[in-house]
């Protein structure tokens, strides 16, 4: 077997690359930081101003942020859908579920406390302190 098929370019690890190039890289990382900027920006704009309707607001920033994790996901994570990126991408998707879970499980362990605990009235708090 030939040296050329023990080493593919898709197995070298982070750092380990021949000839890194700067260039491009610092592109990536500045286009990055722009558009992370600009939603950010655009963030406390739609936050702060009469502009919006009001009812929108909420869903604009979630729209927002899910933009911003895109950004940062794919400009300084570097998770893109090149075939050797499928263990980041398989990582992602298991941290992202444990995050649901948790959240979920959290606020529905809280809903449920909630209900199922009444809130004593004024006069039986009064009772409870004598």
């Amino acid at each position: 077997m030939s040296d050329q098929h023990l080493h593919h370019p898709i197995d070298l690890a982070p750092g380990d690359e021949e000839e890194v190039r700067v260039g491009p890289r610092l592109v990536g990382y500045f286009t990055g930081f722009g558009l992370a900027v600009l939603l950010t920006a655009t963030s406390f704009f739609v936050a702060g101003t009469n502009l919006v309707w009001q009812p929108s607001i909420p869903v604009a920033l979630v729209v927002l942020a899910i933009a911003q994790m895109g950004v940062h996901l794919v400009f300084f994570i570097h998770i893109t859908t090149d075939p050797d990126n499928t263990n980041n991408i398989l990582a992602l998707a298991f941290g992202l579920l444990i995050v649901f879970l948790v959240v979920g499980g959290s606020l529905w362990i809280m809903s449920n406390l909630n209900q199922n605990m009444p809130m004593p009235s004024m006069d039986q708090l009064m009772q409870m302190q004598r």
